[in-house]
Formats: C-alpha cells, sequence, structure tokens
C-alpha cells in the first residue's frame, strides 16, 4: 500500500512581469489502487501541480510538502522521485533524438530497479506491451518521440508506465489530441496496469470523455490553485453539463 500525501502546497513561476504564485494551499492523498480526477479550466495550475510534484526546475515551491510513503519528495532530486515510485505522462512528450525506444526503455528499467532486466524476459515483455497498446514492432528501433504522432507519444508514455510499475503516475492531460480509438487504447492500458500492480492514478484532464474509460473514484476541481470541490464520479458528470463557470465566478 503506498500513499502520496500533499499537504498545503504552494508554488510559484517566474514571469516577465515578476514572481506569479499558481498554487496556494492544496491538499490531496492518493492510495494505491485509487484515480483520483483533476478538473478544471484552463489556467488553474493543474499541470502546475504534476510538474511541481515532478520536480520540474521552473516552478518554485515556497511552502507545504509532499510525502510518498514517508519520505520526503521535495528532498529528492527528479531521479530519486522517479526511482521512488512516481511517474509523470506529460501532456507534451518530448522528443529524444538518437536514442531509440528500446534503449531508452532498458536504460529507464535498469535505473529504476538497480539491475538491468534479464534480456530475454525483458524482450518478452516489451513485445507483450507494445502489442497490447496496439503497437508495431518498429517503434522500438526509432529515437524517442521523433516523427511520433499525438497518439503514438501517448501510447508511448503508458509503454513505459506499464514496463517501469511506479506507485504513483501522474498523468497530465492524457487524452490531449487522441482520436477515440487511441483514447480507448490508452485508457485500457492505464487500467491495465492499476490492475495489474495496484497503481495508484492522478489524473488531470478538462473533459469528461477519458473518465468513461477510466472511473475515477474521486473527483477534484481545481480553480485559481486550489481544490474548490471534492466529490465522487456523480462531481463529473454535473461538470460536464454545467461546466466551470460557477466557480469561476465564485473565484
Amino acid at each position: 500500500m503506498s500513499t502520496l500525501e500533499i499537504k498545503n502546497l504552494h508554488a510559484s513561476v517566474e514571469t516577465p512581469e515578476g514572481t506569479k504564485q499558481i498554487l496556494k494551499g492544496v491538499n490531496l492523498t492518493i492510495n494505491s489502487g485509487e484515480t483520483h480526477a483533476i478538473m478544471g479550466p484552463n489556467g488553474s495550475g493543474k499541470s502546475t501541480l504534476a510538474y511541481a510534484i515532478a520536480g520540474h526546475p521552473k516552478y518554485d515551491i515556497t511552502e507545504g510538502s509532499v510525502f510518498l510513503d514517508g519520505e520526503d519528495v521535495l528532498e529528492m532530486s527528479v531521479d530519486e522521485r522517479a526511482k521512488a515510485g512516481l511517474f509523470l505522462a506529460m501532456q507534451y512528450p518530448v522528443e529524444v533524438p538518437g536514442v531509440s525506444v528500446s534503449n531508452f526503455l532498458r536504460t529507464a528499467k535498469t535505473a529504476i530497479d538497480g539491475e538491468a532486466p534479464k534480456l530475454r524476459t525483458w524482450v518478452k515483455d516489451v513485445k507483450v506491451s507494445m502489442e497490447q497498446l496496439r503497437m508495431d514492432s518498429s517503434f522500438a528501433e526509432r529515437n524517442v518521440n521523433e516523427g511520433f504522432s499525438g497518439g503514438e507519444k501517448k501510447r508511448h508514455e503508458i509503454l513505459q508506465m506499464e514496463l517501469l510499475s511506479p506507485k504513483i503516475a501522474v498523468l497530465d492531460e492524457t487524452d490531449s489530441g487522441l482520436d477515440v480509438d487511441a483514447l480507448r487504447i490508452v485508457s485500457e492500458g492505464v487500467n491495465r496496469v492499476k490492475e495489474n500492480t495496484g497503481l495508484g492514478v492522478m489524473l488531470i484532464t478538462h473533459y469528461t470523455r477519458i473518465l468513461r474509460y477510466i472511473k475515477p473514484d474521486f473527483v477534484h476541481v481545481f480553480v485559481n490553485g486550489q481544490v474548490a470541490e471534492e466529490g465522487g464520479p456523480e462531481l463529473a458528470e454535473r461538470l460536464e453539463a454545467e461546466g466551470y463557470d460557477r466557480y469561476l465566478v465564485e473565484a
């Protein structure tokens, strides 16, 4: 059983106009096997939360704490956070020219586990995961995300998650840019990892369409750098019908 505990988290970023506070006291606890949907309008701080947890140097944590299984995440380097069991699927995955997908995945797995995976078992695991995500085997020899479509990049993110088996996954708008088929395949991948490993999921999204495939246990409405309301799946349905106007007016 793993727990990611975020308490009173404040974060700011430097802009041409000066320091801008983005997160203004976020409280959130995610346990193994739970799916938490983070929803809210553009500019509310959802992606900032994701990158602050992952350790992006752009964001300055000014107050609060983040603990994973009792360990202080904010005292860890980015790679230490990954080794501890945190995983971030980015909204816009970066290209890595000159590094093949197969080398990237095996290097990452070796870094996470502290030893290289046994080659025969590893090759089989990669092949099975790629088949389940409807990825052609030729992708393994292509450079990481170079020339990939939006859907291919997102499938590759879920492939990484499946092979690295993190404790907590932060999925930043994984549904962005996906067509109906890709959305279903990617969602099935997330559900498969969660079922097989007990993964805890923080799912950041604007829309409810991905929640038809990945059923949330909890829904958190994010407005102006804070959690404005919390509830179950029914809250997402209400947001679909009413939008975010009510929260913006109140803010």
